[in-house]
């Protein structure tokens, strides 16, 4: 034992010895920490800037504009709901529609929210009833922003319209410059064509919002030259049925409460990838560089090759341990000093690890899946006399083992449970990741078991055959050894 902990010790100083080691430490969370900060800086937060020039002498552009207006102040209302129930506010107005959460929002909730004083009024009956730390509401940003047109495209005559409207699309001046000029010509509504000239493909909600505006407009004015009085026109166009749309409070959905709940198991599948593959070099590059520079006879001298190959798995475990207690450490301070809706995840997002068994299992699967994969490392490094004959080896076993796990994360997010998360969970070499990963989707208690077993019995496989390459490997000379070789060793048990 004296000999295992001495190498595990000197292989552990040796790793944290490197610089790669505590810039690959600190990358995580800095990139963790500047993520999100990046995100925002990069989000598209500006409204898309929309001309419309109308020639028909009629009121479709006040009316088009009067459409988006209302979406934007429907947007708005929305999330005040949803925010209002997130944080419980209801009591600073329970009569006030965002205080309602069973609807969808039609015109008529509009005005009515409108005429209460809107968004300001909404504010001040919640900043009364709030908490100190409650986070303030984030207004949406508007998708579109209506400015008048510039001289040279409103007087343009209609010979002109295209070039104008071009070079509108095609300028940088934030006064006169557009993303999107609708144009009504002379002829509507006789000629029910409206032009829209964009530099890039318009957004589908622009054009259905455009069209369901015009669509309202054609098929009043054809009613009102019929004989039907304007009013009534305007009220058959109008009326729209109630919708009530039941929803859960935020994070309580199914959908909503899995990926929740699966954001700590996948965290931990993630990480555990990471620093298998982070550690793993660190020892096969440590096993090489000994091999090369005559150190491994120097070693062989004093301890047995048991020792030695159990020495650096317990060494590069400490190593991946304390990785993963830095990066939980920063995880912990990070949620302990962000406010917002973080928070409200927290509780949720912790309840599949809330429970000693899965406690248990975690640790299991965690412990095991490192040691399973550290001793492919170690073999490889055992039989390699160069670190471009260990990338040889090395190369597809990385692929073996991150491209079945690239794809189970991403069904384990798309709420996927099908075949290939079984197939997976079910084999040694993946059973890690997969049950790790399944933990927050719920995983039946014999499939741990029965996984559990068996990655066990993997494992102690995995001692016996690669064990035997490990020793057969050590001292050996000559070329790279062919898969003949390999086979012929692991089967020696001298």
């Amino acid at each position: 034992m004296n000999g295992i902990l001495l190498v595990a010790r000197r292989e552990f100083r040796q790793i944290v010895a490197m610089k790669s080691f505590w810039l690959t430490l600190l990358l995580l969370p800095v990139a963790f920490a500047l993520g999100p900060l990046l995100a925002t800086q990069f989000e598209d937060d500006e409204a898309t800037r929309v001309i419309i020039l109308d020639r028909s002498q009629g009121d479709t552009a006040q009316a088009v504009r009067a459409r988006f207006e209302l979406e934007d102040d429907r947007a708005v209302l929305a999330d005040l709901s949803r925010h209002v129930r997130r944080y419980s506010l209801e009591a600073a107005d329970p009569s006030a529609l965002w205080a309602q959460h069973d609807r969808w929002y039609g015109e008529e909730d509009v005005a009515a929210f409108r005429r209460a004083g809107g968004l300001p009024a909404a504010l001040a009956a919640i900043e009364r009833e709030q908490l100190p730390d409650t986070p303030k509401f984030d207004l949406p940003t508007p998708s579109y922003a209506f400015i008048d047109a510039p001289s040279p495209l409103d007087g343009a005559p209609d010979s002109e319209i295209d070039e104008q409207a071009q070079a509108v699309l095609g300028s940088e001046d934030e006064e006169s410059g557009a993303d999107l000029v609708v144009l009504v010509g002379s002829a509507y509504p006789q000629q029910p064509v409206v032009r829209v000239f964009a530099n890039d493909q318009p957004r589908p909600s622009f054009l259905t919002n455009l069209q369901d505006v015009l669509t309202r407009d054609l098929r009043a004015q054809i009613m009102v030259s019929e004989g039907l009085a304007p009013q009534t026109a305007e009220a058959v166009q109008t009326i729209v049925p109630a919708i009530a749309v039941i929803t859960p409070p935020p994070g309580g959905g199914a959908r909503e409460a899995v990926l929740v709940r699966s954001i700590v198991p996948l965290a931990l599948s993630y990480i555990l990838m990471m620093a298998l593959l982070l550690s793993g070099s660190w020892m096969l590059q440590s096993s090489v560089e000994e091999r090369s520079n005559k150190l491994l006879e120097s070693l062989l001298a004093c301890i047995r090759p048991e020792e030695l190959m159990y020495g650096k798995l317990i060494g590069t475990l400490a190593v991946g341990l304390s990785m993963l207690l830095v990066w939980l450490l920063c995880a912990a301070a990070a949620i302990f000093w962000t406010q917002g809706e973080v928070e409200q995840f927290i509780r949720p997002a912790l309840a599949p690890v809330s429970s000693p068994g899965i406690v248990l299992a975690i640790v299991y699967f965690f412990l095991a899946g490192y040691v399973s994969v550290s001793i492919i490392f170690l073999a490889i490094g055992a039989i390699s006399k160069s670190m471009s004959e260990a990338q040889g080896f090395l190369m597809p076993v990385l692929l073996a083992i991150l491209l079945p796990i690239t794809i189970l994360l991403q069904a384990i997010i798309a709420g996927n449970d099908g075949i290939i998360v079984q197939v997976l969970t079910w084999v040694p070499l993946w059973t890690p990741f997969a049950v790790l990963a399944r933990l927050g989707s719920g995983i039946a208690t014999w499939e741990l078991v029965g996984a559990g077993t068996l990655l066990a019995a993997f494992i102690v496989a995995q001692f016996v055959l690669l064990g035997r390459l490990f020793r057969a490997s050590l001292l050996a000379q000559g070329q790279k050894p062919s898969l003949r070789v390999l086979y012929e060793r692991m089967r020696s048990s001298n």
